[in-house]
């Protein structure tokens, strides 16, 4: 069973910086596709980038320019590089596996952005 777990998250000023990473355990990343959503207070969770197995990437408009996702094999490890963060990005983060019938989830990791 793949379990996912998401660190890296915490409290920046606004146009400061945060890596999150999606760790994986009992399953390859690289199998699938593995995306990061966010949901904050009160709104629906939303996509915000995602890589599939043959490291092909789409983000967000809101993340275009400032978000880069990655994928270290070696490390079983997706990262999302968030620059320029502005406070609307705050939000619990998420990653999410799907390959098949799998469609696994983290736990989240909080990302806090103060003006």
């Amino acid at each position: 069973q793949v379990q996912l777990v998401e660190s890296g998250g915490g409290l920046v000023q606004a146009g400061g910086s945060l890596r999150l990473s999606c760790a994986a355990s009992g399953g390859r990343l690289s199998i699938g596709r593995l995306d990061w959503y966010r949901q904050a207070p009160g709104k629906q969770r939303e996509l915000v980038a995602g890589i599939t197995g043959s490291d092909s990437t789409n983000y967000a408009d809101s993340a275009k320019g400032r978000f880069t996702i990655s994928r270290d094999n070696a490390k079983n490890t997706v990262y999302l590089q968030m620059n320029s963060l502005k406070p609307e990005d705050t939000a619990v983060y998420y990653c999410r596996l799907r390959f098949q019938l799998l469609d696994a989830w983290g736990q989240g990791t909080q990302v806090t952005v103060s003006s």
